[in-house]
């Protein structure tokens, strides 16, 4: 698996980095390896990364990954909208 760094910035208004990166591989990357991967990269715990989106071309090997790298983990919880569970409708 290669892995290049297309474009990297910091935003101080959100204590995080935001990163686009390209990424060459066989089958489509689950999010666990993405944050692990980013983590050991920039020095960061998995907890504390957010993976966005995850963009490939019909038929390709290299995929487009857009993720924001925070300080710590709780940065993350307290910046990131909250996702609520669905209504069960019976």
């Amino acid at each position: 698996m290669s892995f290049k760094i297309i474009h990297e910035k910091e935003n101080h208004l959100f204590s995080r980095k935001e990163v686009l990166v390209e990424i060459k591989k066989e089958i489509s990357p689950k999010k666990s390896e993405i944050e692990i991967l980013l983590g050991t990269k920039f020095s960061s715990s998995p907890e504390a990364i957010k993976v966005n989106k995850i963009f490939s071309k019909f038929g390709s090997d290299i995929f487009t990954i857009q993720a924001r790298i925070y300080k710590s983990k709780e940065d993350k919880e307290n910046t990131e909208p909250k996702i609520k569970p669905a209504k069960v409708v019976a």
